[in-house]
């Protein structure tokens, strides 16, 4: 069996900072772990670059991993300072997951509140961020179109409150333009619209912030892999070949050598209309299985099928998402959702480092 970066970090656990009772790992010092056939890498984080225990710290866990894992490893150790680390943007947020598009019009959205609300139901902490700048519709989902957060100083900064509903923490730039207006921004401005909600919101300690970005591939996109480290993106289409085909241009991206987000699967919405009056019955108005056969020839996951219900889409005009009732089979279905999320974010965070900020170098 291969060596795997948690591998590393388990074994590490065993070796207690001098004059602690706590471990290297618990207290965050082991990061950065990469292993490449039998060379095993990682930094340790030293508050002050002239610690005393670098040496004996780093020397112990060349010892231990030897000794525990084998000693034909190649073990190579870059101490660093706390103090020259740039601390990241949202500090108590452990997962941030893209809700990604190929094209408009394929509920994405629709399953980006749904999910959240569905992870927040499972007892997770949540928070969900609007960055579809140019046609914000998460206020009106949760049925907080006249809502307006408000700042208040923490640690001597303006931190932007979010709205809260449903256990769900949630900031869109609909609550900063008048409801009727159309946005009309540049770029530059949209970008940073996007860093604000997300910097600045005071979103204490998270299990998720998700992020519904626009359809498409866009400067929003690139922005937000600059500003924040995306754990994974999720993307969501209907079975017809119009929306497949910019499916494959959104994981194209994701995979891309300098974005390198790992893509958590693909939500087929829309994959049936069943009446109320025919339970029984299944129409394929968007053709049939086009999503799971796409996920299937890409090796990605396929997170679920999402039938076409008329109470998703009554939950979303009148501010209930379908996912607040979670005895209703809507409700089960995005229970299911949730549920196939968290597997393939867990087995994500397993077996690969956590994603970095993507740094662009202009020519």
């Amino acid at each position: 069996m291969p060596l795997i970066p948690k591998n590393i970090s388990d074994t590490l656990q065993r070796i207690l900072y001098p004059g602690s009772d706590k471990n290297i790992v618990e207290l965050e010092m082991v990061q950065e772990i990469r292993t490449a056939g039998s060379r095993i890498s990682f930094s340790l984080i030293f508050q002050k670059e002239d610690d005393p225990a670098i040496g004996p710290v780093s020397e112990a866990c060349k010892d231990l991993i030897r000794r525990e894992l084998g000693s034909e490893y190649e073990v190579t150790i870059a101490p660093k300072s706390a103090n020259r680390m740039t601390p990241p943007v949202v500090p108590g947020v452990k997962n941030i997951i893209a809700i990604a598009s190929g094209k408009g019009g394929v509920g994405k959205s629709t399953m980006a509140v749904n999910l959240a609300v569905a992870l927040a139901r499972q007892g997770a902490s949540v928070g969900l961020v609007d960055a579809d700048i140019f046609g914000p519709s998460i206020p009106k989902m949760f049925g907080e179109e006249e809502a307006r957060p408000y700042f208040e100083k923490i640690d001597g900064r303006d931190r932007i409150v979010p709205i809260e509903k449903y256990g769900v923490k949630f900031l869109s730039i609909g609550f900063f333009a008048k409801k009727d207006d159309a946005l009309i921004w540049r770029g530059p401005v949209a970008s940073n619209a996007l860093k604000q909600l997300i910097a600045e919101g005071s979103w204490g300690e998270l299990d998720f912030l998700l992020v519904d970005l626009p359809p498409g591939t866009s400067d929003i996109h690139l922005t937000l892999v600059q500003t924040v480290a995306v754990t994974g993106a999720v993307i969501v289409t209907t079975p017809q070949d119009v929306a497949l085909a910019d499916v494959i241009k959104g994981v194209s991206m994701f995979n891309s050598k300098s974005i390198n987000v790992p893509v958590l699967g693909i939500i087929e919405n829309m994959s049936w209309f069943t009446p109320a009056e025919l339970p029984n019955n299944k129409y394929y108005l968007f053709g049939k299985d086009g999503g799971k056969e796409l996920a299937e020839k890409l090796n990605l996951p396929l997170l679920g099928q999402v039938p076409l219900v008329m109470g998703i889409r009554e939950g979303g005009d009148s501010g209930v998402p379908a996912a607040c009732d979670e005895e209703s089979p809507t409700g089960a279905a995005f229970e299911q959702l949730a549920s196939a999320l968290l597997v393939q974010l867990e087995q994500r965070n397993i077996y690969f480092e956590p994603t970095k900020k993507v740094t662009v170098k202009r020519k």
